[in-house]
């Protein structure tokens, strides 16, 4: 159990990552996929890196996160092989996991960096004039969609495969 609360932290850490390197440092509109329909549109582009080599350290940053992330899924399953994991205990790890962590986007992301200290609208002022009309919760269905529904759904599917292979 004390792995899995620090698989979640580290999961955690490595989207926190993602996050900074996209928007401080690659600047790219494709990210930003979970933006509100009208931050999307008013995003202009970015052509001009926001100091030399920024975009260079954020596709570092980027693929360290993403090494992380996978680092994550192999200690869990590899850890649960070892100890002869059964479904129900790799889905209790799997689930706790993405649980964590959509708690962690919820609350830090949504609620702290976008609507409290103004994170995304320091780096995209264009912005500004979306957010303010937006309340906190105001992407709750497709937040609680994945809570509720895709993650528990992949925690199974997973579990279930990682019982096929052990």
């Amino acid at each position: 159990m004390l792995l899995t609360i620090f698989l979640s932290i580290v999961f955690c850490a490595a989207i926190t990552l993602m996050l900074l390197s996209a928007v401080a440092f690659i600047q790219n509109k494709k990210f930003f996929s979970s933006a509100p329909r009208e931050a999307r549109e008013l995003i202009q582009p970015r052509e001009k890196e926001l100091f030399p080599g920024a975009r260079i350290i954020g596709w570092t940053l980027m693929g360290f996160a993403v090494v992380l992330i996978m680092g994550v899924g192999v200690i869990a399953v590899w850890d649960g092989f070892r100890s002869g994991f059964t479904f129900w205990q790799f889905f209790l790890r799997f689930v706790l996991i993405f649980t964590i962590y959509k708690l962690y986007d919820m609350i830090c992301f949504d609620y702290f960096l976008l609507m409290r200290f103004h994170f995304f609208q320091f780096y995209y002022p264009e912005v500004g004039s979306v957010y303010p009309l937006k309340k906190y919760g105001y992407n709750i269905k497709s937040q609680l969609l994945k809570l509720l529904i895709i993650f528990p759904a992949a925690s199974a599917l997973a579990a279930w495969i990682c019982t096929l292979v052990q």
